[in-house]
């Protein structure tokens, strides 16, 4: 097991490279139901936190509700892959809400966009625009390499 420090500026090099990535939660059912989405992640240092800017009126708002769990994996076609499990918390006040659109609006291309793009979002008040804080208890990363026996070094680390 390694370090957040360790692990963490790696991760966030391979997810924004990767940029999409495959997220899971559970339905009311205990069912995994997975979607597409395109988080930004930040490493302070001491912190890794990823950001989703995503509807609090969806189907995963309700599962996020009874179960705040959700795992999210990247890979790319050369087989990258790496993974965060994380906790999940709305950012529901207009002012966290606020930074959230600047902050996707602002970030360099290609994680960063314009949150205005998605149909029914027009500012950061309208009510079908949400940010979902993700707050990783495990990450994975795994290089090509490591997959295929050519060296390289598998990363994890675990709350």
């Amino acid at each position: 097991m390694h370090t957040l420090a360790q692990v963490a500026p790696t991760f966030v090099e391979m997810a924004h490279r990767i940029v999409w990535c495959v997220a899971a939660t559970v339905d009311e059912n205990k069912a995994p139901r997975t979607r597409v989405l395109h988080p930004i992640w930040e490493w302070d240092g001491q912190r890794l936190t990823g950001w989703i800017a995503t509807s609090p009126l969806s189907p995963k708002a309700a599962h996020l509700a009874d179960n705040a769990a959700m795992s999210l994996t990247y890979w790319e076609p050369g087989h990258d892959t790496c993974t965060a499990d994380c906790r999940t918390i709305w950012e529901d006040d207009l002012t966290s809400r606020e930074r959230g659109w600047a902050r996707f609006a602002n970030a360099p291309s290609p994680v960063g966009y314009e949150p205005s793009i998605i149909p029914g979002w027009d500012d950061p008040s309208t009510e079908s625009f949400g940010i979902l804080r993700l707050e990783p208890t495990a990450v994975r990363v795994q290089p090509a390499t490591v997959m295929m026996g050519l060296g390289g070094e598998l990363l994890r680390w675990k709350a």
